[in-house]
């Protein structure tokens, strides 16, 4: 395991939480959030799963699931820096794949639709905004850019800088050529 490389990780996420949570006020009160301390623990636990310490990880993970309903599976990827705000109830699947710059609301599912092998849940770009309580669900790709409304259910890929909303997600503003403010 990589130490120096976790720690870095670390400090990034405080950095990205620090910029884009106007509620707190100090890199300390980010420490005692519980979606900081989830996501914390997410980093630890799948720096062990990485290193082929997977027992431990697996433990570590269930005490972070129970402690701060959290589920997100050892083997998922999520990249440095992530921001996972007001984080109870998130899941995220072991083949789920976030990219950085991402935001995260709570009782989001980046989830796969049918049990199966292989790749099965969704990967996000970078950049992106997922509302709370909204679904991601199979292997498909959100662009870089993405902005999901809040209990939006997404079963298709979405272009780069597209706006998506509704039950089933629909595309409201932008596409691959239009910036999303």
């Amino acid at each position: 395991m990589d130490v120096k490389n976790l720690l870095l990780q670390i400090l990034e996420d405080l950095r990205f939480y620090r910029e884009n949570d106007p509620s707190v006020e100090s890199p300390l009160e980010i420490i005692f959030t519980p979606s900081f301390r989830g996501l914390l623990n997410y980093r630890i636990y799948h720096a062990l799963y990485k290193s082929g310490h997977k027992v431990l990880a697996k433990l570590l993970y269930i005490r972070t699931k129970l402690k701060y309903n959290m589920d997100i599976h050892p083997g998922a990827v999520l990249e440095t820096p992530v921001m996972i705000d007001h984080g109870f109830g998130v899941v995220i699947g072991e083949t789920a794949y976030v990219g950085k710059n991402t935001i995260i609301y709570h009782g989001v599912t980046l989830g796969a639709r049918r049990v199966e092998s292989g790749k099965r849940h969704p990967t996000i770009g970078r950049n992106c905004l997922i509302g709370n309580h909204a679904s991601i669900l199979g292997n498909i790709t959100i662009g870089d850019f993405v902005k999901i409304g809040a209990n939006s259910v997404v079963l298709e890929d979405i272009p780069p800088y597209s706006t998506v909303v509704g039950v089933k997600a629909k595309i409201v503003k932008g596409g691959a050529n239009e910036k999303v403010a």
